[in-house]
């Protein structure tokens, strides 16, 4: 099988047929490598990508396959080292964030129950807003999971509810968040997931019941829905078994606060000490993080490209745009023009809601 065109490549790590592709934008990087347990992480001759233009460098490795674990290795004028990537599906559980590795998934191998959900009009709407981490009604819990939501799911039906909205589902780098600091913003939280299999045997059998309760095929295993993508796809693949759609709350004016080395603060690995070199990010500072560098439009299309791929992969029916009013106070009216735009043409009947209160101008 010939390998597949490097210019076309999608960005981040994905699976193609053969093996897998790997595309990272790091403009001033000298030389960036992707490793992993395929090649014993090594950086050589054999796992340099090649610079394809506008600041890119891609690759392809023969032979991966889903659950595979890789990172970038990156060298700059300012350090040299690994970095996840910033669009990894799925960060390991070992090793732990935010020593993780990113890891390959299929995100077409998850078994949904509705080929298409519609959801209700916009003026029908009784939404449902909940913090996962919080939602958690075992005992055997302290912290809630995607599971903990799903058998809930019954309940927010007969109650009327016909739309959850999730606050922020994307890996953040502390004990314990309300997810507006988020950093891997393609990779949903882990802390949120179960891992123990006991434990998790006994959510799948729950989960199936409440399937077959409302009429559908159980799923076939714990090896179904074992990572923490796949149950979050569970319970939006549940919600909609019962009429109710799911909405996103997604914070696109920062990240963070915490950057670890391996995030992609300095992704390109400048010379640290002014955050204006960051790449992503600028030196301005918002709720204990950075605000985005709109201003560059690799990171518009990063922003833009993590809400279409939460469509794609995730057949959400929506998104809360977290505090519009701070991308517009820091230039970024443009990118929300795109992204809504851009949202909008891809899934016309998807629920978009902006918080723009800039209480910056009230007196």
């Amino acid at each position: 099988m010939p390998a597949p065109d490097l210019n076309r490549a999608p960005m981040g790590g994905t699976l193609v047929p053969g093996g897998a592709t790997f595309r990272v934008w790091a403009p001033r990087a000298s030389a960036v490598h992707v490793s992993g347990d395929f090649n014993d992480w090594r950086q050589d001759a054999g796992s340099l990508m090649s610079e394809i233009g506008g600041g890119h460098w891609a690759s392809f490795v023969p032979g991966l396959k889903d659950g595979d674990a890789y990172l970038f290795y990156v060298e700059g004028v300012g350090s040299f080292g690994f970095k996840r990537d910033p669009r990894a599906r799925l960060l390991s559980v070992q090793p732990s964030f935010p020593a993780c590795h990113s890891v390959l998934r299929d995100a077409g191998r998850f078994p949904w129950h509705l080929e298409r959900f519609v959801p209700p009009a916009f003026n029908d709407l009784v939404v449902y807003q909940l913090h996962v981490g919080t939602f958690a009604p075992h005992p055997e819990n302290t912290d809630g999971k995607f599971f903990d939501v799903i058998e809930r799911v019954p309940h927010l039906a007969a109650l009327g509810v016909n739309a959850i909205e999730l606050l922020p589902i994307q890996e953040f780098p502390t004990t314990f968040s309300m997810g507006y600091n988020g950093v891997d913003l393609y990779s949903p939280e882990n802390q949120y997931a179960e891992a123990n299999e006991a434990k998790l045997s006994r959510y799948v059998d729950r989960t199936n019941a409440i399937l077959q309760a409302a009429g559908h095929a159980p799923y076939a295993g714990v090896d179904t829905l074992r990572h923490s993508d796949d149950q979050l796809r569970a319970l939006i693949d549940v919600c909609h078994v019962h009429g109710i759609a799911v909405i996103f709350d997604v914070v696109y004016n920062h990240a963070g606060g915490g950057f670890d080395d391996k995030s992609l603060w300095f992704l390109d690995r400048e010379v640290p000490g002014d955050n204006n070199n960051s790449l992503y990010f600028t030196d301005q500072g918002w709720a204990g993080g950075l605000v985005f560098a709109f201003w560059n439009d690799g990171v518009k299309q990063f922003l833009i490209d993590n809400a279409t791929f939460l469509y794609e992969e995730y057949r959400i029916d929506g998104f809360r745009f977290d505090e519009v009013s701070v991308i517009d106070r820091f230039g970024g009216w443009t990118t929300c023009q795109d992204l809504t735009s851009t949202l909008r043409a891809q899934k016309p009947e998807a629920i978009q809601i902006a918080e723009y209160w800039p209480a910056y101008c009230l007196t």
